[in-house]
């Protein structure tokens, strides 16, 4: 059995027996582990004689998923970094240290919703004949909390993310919030919608308020965020004060339907 293989076991054997009848989160640890991972690839730096990746990931939790590791964090912490230097070592990239992985929360998420941040942290090692090249700009996305949610569509389809659209060579994804038969085309990462004409996507409707709610960018996801709307904001026959979307949905604003649609173009 592989040294990887062994690790998924222990992390994943963490949540089990004991600690397993405890645990109630949809955040698998051994999902962690596999994309954070993803993440070290998705961030490596190739110089010309070396590869290096980030030696310092913080993971970002829901409220209540944290709750449910917070008595095994020390301990997931040191086997997810672990697994992330065994990764480094079977794919023989350098790291600038041994990995550090941090567990942090986010009142933004919802359960089952957790992001990933890397960054390059210099570190004191020892001297090696090649030096690590001098960090080239790294541009915008480098370093930017990329989210994962459950991969599982209501519908039982499977969401396929930008970043993997475009590994596959798919067209670009379009946003569009639709409104009757008017859609409007999301292109900022906030969109505020409201009752006043100084929103982005502006609803005539009474029962609407001026600054009634705002749509957010996260990484790979979309969240609608009442703004303490009078009549707030409803999904599915459910009140909501801040929900990742997923393709279809339709929130009710006043009296009024907004349908959120994401689909490559």
């Amino acid at each position: 059995m592989s040294v990887l293989k062994k690790l998924e076991e222990k992390i994943q054997g963490l949540f089990e027996g004991g600690f397993g009848r405890a645990f109630k989160s949809p955040v698998q640890p051994v999902e962690l582990a596999r994309k954070l991972v993803k993440e070290m690839v998705d961030n490596k730096v190739i110089s010309v004689s070396r590869i290096y990746v980030p030696n310092e990931y913080t993971l970002f939790l829901a409220p209540d998923d944290y709750q449910q590791f917070e008595a095994y964090e020390e301990q997931l912490k040191a086997d997810l970094a672990d697994y992330l230097l065994e990764h480094a070592r079977k794919e023989k990239y350098e790291l600038l240290s041994r990995p550090i992985v941090l567990i942090k929360t986010d009142e933004d998420l919802v359960v089952g919703e957790f992001g990933i941040a890397t960054r390059m942290v210099s570190a004191p090692v020892p001297a090696r004949p090649e030096a690590p090249p001098a960090p080239a700009d790294p541009g915008p996305d480098v370093g930017q909390t990329v989210v994962y949610r459950p991969t599982q569509q209501p519908d039982g389809t499977m969401a396929v993310s930008a970043s993997d659209a475009r590994e596959m060579g798919l067209s670009r994804e379009c946003i569009t919030l639709t409104v009757g038969d008017q859609a409007f085309e999301v292109t900022k990462r906030a969109v505020l919608i409201g009752r006043s004409r100084h929103c982005d996507l502006v609803l005539a409707d009474p029962n609407v308020s001026r600054r009634h709610a705002e749509l957010r960018q996260r990484g790979n996801d979309y969240l609608i965020v009442d703004l303490d709307s009078t009549n707030g904001v409803e999904i599915n026959g459910r009140k909501v004060k801040s929900r990742a979307l997923e393709n279809g949905d339709e929130m009710i604003m006043g009296t009024t339907r907004v349908r959120f649609e994401r689909q490559l173009c």
